[in-house]
């Protein structure tokens, strides 16, 4: 007889969990307490103007690209993935700026107009980091339930490679001399929600992704992967119920048997739970029934930074803008210790706009564009108050846009939304308005980040970002093929049918490289 299983969300984790389960054989059931499938990886429509709510970068498709093979889909003929080039500009606000490619040569053209000496690195650079990322694979793709796991001589043996006693910034010192291209090749900490000065060295691989594997955008925004999801996992059966929101889930000891929601009750063999880690423990699981993640240790984790949003709905088009542009601030130290120390907002704050009508005009109606502004903010914090903050906030973000030749955007909004990160917290339920959830620290990854299988509680198993491997849309994936292999595993099941195509389906970091 057909097990059942309750996921708790449609974010992107979840439905890949869906995905798999079901194509096992078992009843799954999706409860999410949105209107829409995605999550923060969703969309949102308003007068002809259409958004990504939450990421806009699609990275390393080959993960999600396993996952569809193993239920029998091309994920390719489902969304249309454009590969960017330029991927993105970098505008520094020390002066220069970048237009970061995919194609070496042009690369290395672009770092010498910055710094001639650290060009002739940067071949060296991705050679290091495809050698990086392929050693260090299998522990994106294998579950940490323990110190075990850790003392591993696969794991032990990759220490001296991987340097994890210093920063991104001290490793990209390695490589690099001016300060603006290591810049370039460790923003992309900020995925994490981290500063370069405090990430493990480890995460100079999520530059690499970026240049081996490309950038993409899909034709109607990171939200149409979800809705491909979504509808695949139906076509295979699962239930989603949308509008549902779990209220409590029921305990036999401390095995999870069912999940409770305005409209009834539901049982459950296994539970996955996709919702934000630490705002979802704190309501819906009793804290005498934890042990390991009481409330009092989630209070005192570190959390990653937030965000302040602004979606723009804009009169004429942006033809001189790149799909991706990200300003970095004169003085980024301080502006990063603005957010992670000092929780106060800059003056000169980093900012990313996405204006993704010069690649895909399906997004705004004719002659209109969208505009989509994302600032790095400290996360909730008692020297923010975001109702005061909100519209004063907003009008510097709106004067920032000068620095990449945006002039009177004001005058041009048909439409407008912010977000802040105590909307967040509040409409999104994120804990702290933390969007990268618990920081990526050496103390909060692997074993010691909530476990794929939740050592808190029995038949409970965590995907998404607040557990291994971390935050970020593949690794995410890569969670959802964790738990749910785990969850077969424990249900008596064999999951090797279901992830057979998964294994064997992603070339080699060095093959792409070779192919740049």
């Amino acid at each position: 007889m057909a097990k059942d299983v309750v996921v708790i969300g449609a974010g992107p984790g979840g439905l890949a969990s869906a995905l798999l389960l079901a194509k096992a054989g078992l009843r799954v059931r999706i409860l999410e307490r949105q209107p829409f499938v995605g999550g923060r990886t969703s969309t949102f429509t308003v007068d002809g103007f259409r958004f990504d709510l939450g990421p806009t970068f699609f990275l390393y498709p080959q993960v999600l690209e396993g996952i569809f093979r193993s239920v029998g889909r091309d994920l390719r003929q489902e969304v249309d993935l454009i590969r960017l080039d330029p991927q993105y500009r970098l505008v520094f606000g020390a002066g220069g700026e970048l237009q970061a490619t995919p194609d070496v040569d042009r690369m290395e053209q672009e770092i010498a107009r910055l710094n001639r000496h650290d060009a002739a690195n940067f071949r060296r650079f991705l050679a290091d980091n495809a050698d990086k990322l392929e050693r260090f694979r299998p522990c994106l793709e294998s579950p940490f339930l323990g110190w075990r796991d850790v003392l591993s001589w696969r794991l032990l043996k990759l220490v001296p490679r991987l340097r994890p006693w210093l920063s991104l910034d001290s490793e990209l010192r390695r490589y690099f001399d001016d300060e603006r291209v290591r810049l370039a090749f460790s923003f992309q900490s900020k995925y994490l929600g981290m500063s370069p000065f405090q990430c493990p060295s480890l995460f100079s691989i999520l530059a690499y992704l970026e240049y081996g594997h490309g950038v993409y955008h899909p034709i109607g925004g990171c939200g149409a992967v979800s809705q491909a999801m979504a509808d695949a996992a139906e076509d295979l059966g699962v239930q989603i119920h949308l509008g549902e929101e779990v209220t409590g889930i029921e305990f036999r000891g401390r095995r999870a048997v069912g999940v409770r929601t305005a409209k009834g009750h539901y049982r459950t063999d296994a539970l996955i739970i996709n919702a934000d880690f630490a705002q979802a423990m704190r309501k819906l699981v009793p804290n005498q029934l934890r042990n390991r993640w009481r409330d009092e240790k989630l209070e005192r984790k570190r959390y990653s930074c937030s965000t302040f949003m602004l979606y723009l709905g804009l009169d004429g088009e942006c033809d001189g803008l790149a799909h991706h542009t990200i300003y970095l601030s004169a003085d980024y130290k301080t502006n990063l210790r603005n957010i992670e120390v000092d929780h106060v907002l800059s003056k000169d704050p980093s900012f990313y706009v996405q204006n993704p009508c010069v690649t895909d005009p399906t997004l705004a109606p004719r002659g209109m564009s969208t505009l989509y502004v994302l600032v790095p903010v400290t996360h909730q914090h008692p020297n923010v108050d975001w109702s005061r903050e909100r519209h004063p906030f907003r009008n510097l973000v709106l004067r920032q846009l000068r620095k990449l030749g945006l002039e009177n955007v004001e005058r041009r909004i048909r439409f407008e939304r912010i977000v802040t990160p105590a909307d967040w917290e509040h409409d999104h339920q994120i804990y702290r308005g933390a969007t990268f959830n618990l920081a990526h620290t050496l103390g909060q990854m692997l074993h010691l980040r909530p476990r794929n299988r939740f050592e808190d509680l029995e038949g409970v198993y965590l995907v998404g970002g607040g557990t291994h491997p971390g935050s970020g849309l593949p690794v995410i994936f890569e969670s959802a093929k964790i738990s749910s292999r785990l969850l077969l595993q424990d249900l008596g099941l064999d999951p090797a049918e279901s992830f057979q195509e998964n294994q064997s389906a992603t070339a080699s970091p060095q093959a792409v490289l070779t192919g740049c």
